[in-house]
This record gives structure tokens, C-alpha cells and sequence, in this order.
């Protein structure tokens, strides 16, 4: 197949500067909106008070506006005697022009009636009883007490707001308080984006095999809205050179031209990936078009990043994977979006945690690695996720990364990292399951966060999951390992300040394709007798899985082709043999069932929970250990297939 290479990866900095020195020209654009349309905003110049805030001396409470002289002395034995005035003063009521308190007099009063000339206190009510045509005062009161003065909260000409300011709902008050109803603020960058390829799929489509649903314009869309800009969503196009030229163009000139166009798709060296091609094209024949300053970052993910300026305007073409494309939108696009904004480039939020594990790194590409914060005796380790640039859900589950520099080729277990959190509100979570997965686990789980409890799961097999409690990090660790000598499940392989605590059963086996003939047989000894015949692909486990130690027992040290294909679930065995990539693995009945597979029982075994002694009671993890006391979750339990 003929490939179109990348024109020049350069490393992160030199992209990042000549993508800036290429946008340099643009500036935020101001507009004014009516003051119902402004919260969520940025607003684009100071703002001064051309009012006086309140704009009267006002009273705070109902009661009596009063000379405070006239009230000196009054006790609740002594109380001393005021002569009313003629007029009561409710709450926006002016005092007829020209008058003035008189001495000894006081003025019936409500809360933010406008005090009289010649007063300068209120008297509550509560402190005066009725007199005759008189009121008797019980406490004296200070002057100014019970009054608020004109401009004592906000006076003319003053500062009221800097400009750059998000406008929340505690602006727009004050903006409506001083009586602004049309705001100066930032435009919101108008960004299209568009996804390409002939594999994807808008959401709710058919779905043959080979292609995959169209989620980064989603994420995209919803990103440039939760930055400030005006998403403007360009659908999805097919492999079609004249199609995207033509969409394309559209979108860098006339009335449907955008601020900023993200493509998504289209930058890797295969012949279908069109993309850049058709940027060159256009840059080569509209104005004011630098083109492409960079093709190509020494970035994992993100190495296809495309970086052009066409017709004054960025255009950026992501990868097509969905953790490539996030994480380049993020750390290249997201920054100018809130230029353009006008808002302030957020720091980067950054924790000091420990690799557990070791995490490997290819030299000469700087390595951002999604992890998962665990809480440790001695503070955080970050686990990587493991998952690649195609996960969907990767960055949804991640905490922050660890950036790897391009010269180091991995980080080893036990050394510090500094971890760059995702957003400002990332928390370790009340629980975090660190061993074995299990669907069975998940429903709990699922029953936990369903009472607001913030859990985490993280699969990385029984044997790495004790690890991880004998050193102090997580709660819990779903296991189900086999100890030969006993029979026994799970208990010989605790560390020391670890419980076992009784789970369930689930039937391990191994999944074929239904109608296989030399896998639909009566017994194991058949199915094995296929396996070494050969020819036939299986799918493995991840070391250190109780299920990749079942195997090995099952296969003797045999290594059928497949063996080092090893994902990490129990539904990426089945998806893997459902859809022939693999021909058999092995799996629990409930995964084979619902992948429609055939299943053929190997052993019942235990999947039970560790848990470390000293975690048990935190409220999270109470509550987990009760569910599986709880009769109603264990119906559930087997309503999902498993056993008691």
C-alpha cells in the first residue's frame, strides 16, 4: 500500500512554538450581549459603577427612624418617650420633599425604606412598646445603627470588576445591582469539527464489522463548549478527496466560516488518510495561508498531529484514536480556545505519587502515560492504565499522566513521579478494588456508587493485586487463585495483614464459536486433543490473572499459537473469539453466554475479596463487605449467573 510519510516530526516544544508564532496574529474578539446572556462569559473590559449602591441611606430593619440623641439613656425600666410623625415610610416610598425629623419625633419605618432628613438611627420595633398616641424607646441606639448608607457598598465610579473575569451568577448580580443590562464580554471562538474516515459511524447507525462509532466529535463538541467556544458540529465524511476539500473550504471562508476547524482523523501514513493532502491544497490556494508547520510530534500518543493556518484560520487534524485525539486536543488546541476566549491559561494541577509498577517507555517520543491514584502508606502510587490510544473510556477513568521524557526508556517500580491531574476536582475514591476483575465485582461496585460513593476498579489480576495490599495500596483485591497442594481457593496466597472474605462461585471454562467442529465436543479431553493438533488461534490472559494460572495448569506448558496475546478481561476474551479473531479462550460461563459463545466447563472456583485488615472499617469498604452479607445483592449476584 502506498503511504504518504510524515513531513517532519519535531519534538513537543518546537511544535508547540511554531504553532503559537503561527496563531500570534490572532486576538479574542469583543462583543456586548444583553445581561441574560452573559453569565458564563468572559468579560472584556473593567467594569466602574455609575450608581451609588444603595443609592439612599436605608433602614435594615422595621422599626422607628429616629435621632439617635433623642434615645440616650433609654432603658427597659426608663424608657423614653417619642412623639410619632405624621407619615409612615414603606419600602420605596420617598419622604415628602422638605421634611426633616424634629427633635423627639420618630418615623414609623419598614426594611429598606429610605431614611428622613434629620435621622441617623433606627430603633427596632422589638425595642419600643406603644404608648398612647405616643411609642415608649427601650434601648438606646448608636448613631448610623440599623442603617445602611448611601454608597457603603458600592460607590460611583467604583471598580466593580476586572476585566477577564468568568462571569458566574455572583457577577451577574452585582452587574444587575448597579443596574448594567448589556455586558462587554469575550466572543466565543466559533470552532467546527468535523470527523473523517470511511470506518466511522454516527452514534445510533448500524455497525458492521471494521467500523466503529463516531465518539470524538462528541467528546470534541463537548470539550469546546466546557472551554468557552461555540462548538459547531461538522458531521462525519467519507475517504472523499473533493468532499472534504469542498467542507473544508467552507468552514475557512464565507458565512460559514469558523475561528478555529478540527478535523479528527486522517493524519497517519495510510494511502486512505486524505486529510493533509487536502490542507496543502487549500493553503497552496486561499490567502494569508502559512499551511502546515507541523506534521508529525515525537509524541506517544499523539505522533500524527497536524498543526496548519489556513486562510488566517487554525486548522488542526487530530488522530483518529480516541485517546490520541483528546489528549493532543487538550494539550495543543484547548490552550488556544481560551486565548480566543479571553480567558486565563489554567496551571497545571501536579501531585508527587510512586510507579508501583514498572512503566516502559519507547526512547527518542515524549510518553504520556494515563494513570489511577491509589492511596499508599507512603502517600500516592500511580497506576498505569495500560490502555492504548484506540481506549475510549481511558481518559474518563484516569486521574492525571505521568510524562515520561523522550531519553528515559522506562520508570522503575518504586520511583517517584510527578502526576499532572486532569482537572482540579480529582480525588482518591472512597474504595479502590486493585486485582482481579469480575463482572460480579462490578455489579457491587455499581450498587456502591448508586449510594454516592466514588470506587475504582483496577484489573490487574489476582497475583498483582495481593501485591499491591501487601504494600499498602487500595482496600480490596478480587482473587481467585488455585493452591494445587490444597484444593483449597485464595487462602494460602494472603500476605500478612490480609483477611479473605467469602465472595462467590463462578465456573471458569474455556469460549469457542458455537458450530466449531473441533471444538464443540462432549469433554475437555477432546477439546484439548484439538488444541494440540494445532492450527488453531487461542486467546490468552495477562500474567498474573487467576485465570492465566488455570490455563497454564490446563495446557501442561504447551504454547498454542495466541498464547501471548494477553488482555486483561474476561470480555476481551470473549469479544476476541467472538469475532474470530482468536478461536478459543478461556472465560466464565456469564461472559461466554452473553457473547453468544459456546462454553465448555472447566472448574468451579472461588471468587472471593481480599481486604486489607486495616481498611475494613472505612465506610466504603463496610459497606462493600456487608453487600455480600446482603441477601437481596446476593440474588443479584445470581440473577448475573453466579453461585453461593
Amino acid at each position: 500500500m502506498r503511504q504518504r510519510q510524515f513531513l517532519d516530526v519535531v519534538d513537543e516544544a518546537e511544535a508547540r512554538r511554531r504553532f503559537a508564532a503561527a496563531c500570534a496574529h490572532l486576538e479574542p474578539q469583543v462583543e456586548e450581549v444583553p445581561l441574560n446572556r452573559a453569565l458564563g462569559r468572559v468579560l472584556a473590559a473593567d467594569v466602574f459603577s455609575p450608581v451609588d449602591v444603595p443609592a439612599f441611606d436605608r433602614a435594615n430593619v422595621d422599626g422607628f427612624a429616629v435621632r439617635a440623641a433623642d434615645t440616650f439613656g433609654a432603658e427597659e425600666l426608663h424608657p423614653v418617650a417619642l412623639t410619632p410623625a405624621p407619615l409612615s415610610l414603606a419600602a420605596g416610598q420617598a419622604p415628602p420633599e422638605g421634611f426633616e425629623v424634629a427633635p423627639g419625633q420618630a418615623v414609623p419605618i419598614a426594611t429598606g425604606g429610605v431614611i428622613p432628613r434629620g435621622a441617623d438611627a433606627v430603633v427596632m420595633v422589638e425595642d419600643t412598646i406603644p404608648a398612647g398616641d405616643g411609642v415608649r424607646v427601650q434601648r438606646p441606639a448608636a448613631p448610623g445603627s440599623q442603617v445602611t448608607f448611601a454608597g457603603s457598598d458600592i460607590g460611583r465610579g467604583d471598580l466593580v470588576l476586572l476585566r477577564r473575569r468568568l462571569l458566574t451568577s455572583r457577577e451577574t448580580g452585582v452587574l444587575a445591582a448597579i443596574g448594567v443590562d448589556r455586558v462587554p464580554v469575550f466572543r466565543r471562538p466559533r470552532v467546527a469539527v468535523i470527523s473523517t474516515g470511511d470506518e466511522i459511524v454516527a452514534p445510533g447507525g448500524d455497525l458492521a464489522v471494521g467500523r466503529v462509532y463516531d465518539s470524538n466529535q462528541r467528546i470534541l463538541l463537548d470539550a469546546v463548549a466546557e472551554l468557552g467556544g461555540e462548538p459547531l458540529a461538522g458531521g462525519v465524511l467519507p475517504d472523499d478527496e473533493s468532499r472534504l476539500e469542498a467542507a473544508l473550504a467552507a468552514r475557512l471562508t464565507g458565512a460559514e466560516a469558523a475561528d478555529l476547524v478540527l478535523l479528527s482523523g486522517g493524519t497517519s501514513k495510510g494511502e486512505g488518510d486524505l486529510n493533509a493532502a487536502v490542507v496543502h491544497r487549500l493553503a497552496a490556494r486561499l490567502p494569508e495561508s502559512p499551511g502546515v508547520v507541523v506534521h508529525g510530534v515525537a509524541l506517544k500518543p499523539g505522533k500524527p498531529l497536524l498543526l496548519a493556518v489556513v486562510a488566517g484560520r487554525p486548522v488542526v487534524v487530530l488522530p483518529g484514536f480516541p485517546t490520541s485525539a483528546i489528549f493532543t486536543f487538550h494539550e495543543f488546541v484547548a490552550p488556544l480556545i481560551r486565548r480566543l476566549g479571553g480567558g486565563e491559561e489554567e496551571a497545571a494541577v501536579q501531585v508527587d505519587a510512586m510507579a508501583p509498577l514498572r512503566i516502559t517507555s519507547v526512547p527518542g517520543r515524549t510518553e504520556y502515560v494515563l494513570v489511577d491514584l491509589v492511596e499508599g502508606p507512603a502517600g500516592l502510587a500511580a497506576y498505569p492504565l495500560g490502555a492504548g490510544s484506540g481506549s475510549v473510556t481511558a481518559l474518563a477513568r484516569a486521574d492525571g499522566f505521568v510524562r515520561i521524557p523522550a531519553a528515559t526508556e522506562y520508570v522503575a517500580a518504586g520511583e517517584p513521579v510527578t502526576v499532572r491531574l486532569l482537572h482540579r476536582g480529582v480525588r482518591p475514591a472512597d474504595l479502590v478494588a486493585v486485582g482481579s476483575h469480575c463482572v460480579g465485582l462490578d455489579h457491587l461496585l455499581g450498587l456502591l456508587a448508586g449510594r454516592g460513593l466514588a470506587v475504582k476498579s483496577i484489573p490487574v489480576g489476582s497475583t498483582a493485586g495481593l501485591a499491591a495490599l501487601a504494600r499498602g495500596e487500595g482496600d480490596v483485591a478480587g482473587i481467585h487463585l488455585l493452591d494445587e497442594a490444597t484444593g483449597e481457593y485464595n487462602r494460602a496466597f494472603l500476605p500478612p495483614e490480609v483477611d479473605l472474605v467469602r465472595g462467590y462461585g463462578r465456573r471458569q471454562g474455556v469460549a469457542f464459536r458455537r458450530g466449531d467442529p473441533d471444538f464443540d465436543v462432549p469433554d475437555l479431553d477432546a477439546f484439548l486433543a484439538a488444541v494440540r493438533r494445532g492450527g488453531r488461534r487461542m486467546v490468552n490472559r495477562n500474567p498474573g490473572s487467576g485465570t492465566r494460572v488455570l490455563l497454564d495448569r490446563l495446557l501442561g506448558g504447551a504454547r498454542p499459537e495466541g498464547y501471548y496475546n494477553q488482555p486483561r478481561t474476561h470480555h476481551a476474551v470473549a469479544a476476541a473469539v467472538a469475532q474470530g479473531r482468536a478461536d478459543w479462550g478461556m472465560t466464565i460461563d456469564v461472559i461466554a453466554a452473553a457473547a453468544g459463545l459456546g462454553f465448555l466447563f472447566v472448574q468451579e472456583e472461588r471468587y472471593d475479596l481480599a481486604v486489607r485488615r486495616s481498611r475494613r472499617s472505612r465506610p466504603a469498604v463496610a459497606a462493600l463487605l456487608a453487600l455480600l452479607e446482603d441477601e437481596d445483592a446476593r440474588a443479584g449476584l445470581r440473577r448475573l449467573g453466579f453461585t453461593d
